[in-house]
């Protein structure tokens, strides 16, 4: 009786498909505090109590403390590094954070005063993510003056960025080209990161999309893949970040998306004796000097992305499914007896007949058949591999040909 049967290569193949799923991120899942973690992992010494603050925040999709609650993204804020500057060749003292850099130590590291807070720090998260995405720690992002031509028109570098890392749970394999979009107040009048002392007031809402990056505008760079240009919907010749849909990574430059001239007023982290002082200040250079990354993660997040119900964030995500093929051919002649020890009678008048035959009727005129409900896989030294159940027993008889295609995605 036949059991088991060699699987020939012509029949097996392998496919790819593609799954997509639509991610929406809310305004109050990234305003608000009970939803956003923090992570506090500097501290500082010296006068006063010292600050403390995290070098990057979560979000999550509800309360970060609830077992159900997912991470969707990271964000943090990053200075280009003077080093940058003099790699491409421009004179470091155009970047914020030369410009307020007092000097080098004897090591050869930068000096800031004591009115700045994480200037190291900001200048190093910028630094790894020109290192994972560019190939070196000391590369800047830069944006295209026309994001609408294909050829090179001149780039200007970013100098402040906004990092926004999407999880591999909601990015999945990769980011849909044409699918991101980001709405984005572009004027905000407070920060909030300690003390809710101003009224917060925001305007000039902006929307800022990848679209037109199917059109040939995506290009590959080594570590961080495909990338394509984030623009101003309602210009989309202008550039203000970047998108890399393999590794699910956004690069806004905060001087293109955001009034880096307008105030900000409220109560940020200090070296001071009570560890806090007033703001009121331009965002840029001031507040990106003054507050520390969680001051300033605070203040984008709180009032720039607002606090409502509306959507914040969306795109689409792409799962890629590798999918193996197999056609499990059972001829005329195959599969027609049972291995169960009760398909054959094992006492009695009629030991040794298949349990299937009607005793009344002579067994010459009677076909044996059976009904298939596992196709079972094995490797060339007899291993199990994989079992497919069906969705119900089909039956085999010497009159049918069936063909049974299992499918195996990884």
């Amino acid at each position: 009786m036949a059991i088991t049967k060699a699987i020939a290569s012509s029949d097996k193949t392998t496919t790819r498909s593609f799954l997509n799923q639509l991610i929406d991120v809310l305004q109050q899942d990234i305003s608000s505090s009970v939803s956003r973690r923090k992570y506090q992992v500097f501290v500082t010494g010296g006068i006063g109590p010292g600050v403390t603050s995290s070098l990057f925040q979560t979000v999550y999709d509800q309360d970060f403390t609830l077992q159900t609650a997912n991470p969707i993204f990271d964000v943090t804020v990053g200075l280009a590094s003077p080093d940058a500057y003099t790699k491409a060749g421009v004179a470091n003292s155009s970047g914020i954070a030369a410009l307020a850099s007092i000097g080098l130590d004897s090591g050869g590291k930068y000096l800031y005063p004591s009115s700045s807070l994480m200037m190291r720090e900001k200048t190093d998260v910028y630094g790894q993510f020109a290192q994972a995405l560019l190939g070196d720690r000391n590369l800047m992002f830069e944006l295209p003056n026309d994001a609408s031509s294909l050829t090179s028109t001149g780039t200007t570098p970013a100098d402040s960025a906004m990092f926004v890392a999407f999880k591999r749970l909601f990015a999945r394999d990769q980011i849909k080209r044409e699918t991101f979009a980001m709405r984005f107040y572009q004027t905000a009048s407070t920060d909030v990161g300690h003390t809710n002392i101003f009224a917060s007031t925001t305007s000039g809402s902006a929307i800022f999309t990848d679209i037109g990056s199917s059109q040939g505008r995506y290009f590959d760079t080594g570590g961080g893949g495909q990338y394509g240009y984030i623009v101003n919907a309602a210009n989309t010749t202008k550039a203000v970040g970047l998108m890399y849909y393999d590794t699910g990574i956004a690069v806004l430059d905060i001087a293109k998306i955001a009034d880096t001239k307008q105030a900000i007023t409220g109560t940020i982290s200090a070296m001071a004796p009570l560890g806090q002082t007033v703001i009121s200040a331009s965002l840029s250079p001031n507040f990106l000097v003054s507050g520390s990354i969680d001051n300033l993660v605070d203040h984008f997040c709180y009032t720039r992305f607002g606090g409502g119900a509306l959507t914040a964030v969306t795109f689409q995500n792409v799962t890629n499914i590798n999918s193996s093929l197999i056609f499990c051919r059972a001829l005329p002649d195959d599969f027609n007896y049972s291995s169960n020890p009760t398909y054959i009678e094992q006492s009695g008048n009629y030991q040794g007949r298949l349990t299937i035959y009607d005793p009344t009727l002579p067994e010459e005129t009677q076909e044996p058949f059976s009904y298939i409900t596992t196709i079972g896989l094995y490797d060339n030294s007899g291993g199990l591999v994989a079992v497919a159940k069906l969705s119900r027993p089909v039956e085999k008889n010497p009159s049918r040909d069936l063909t049974m295609r299992v499918r195996i995605d990884f």
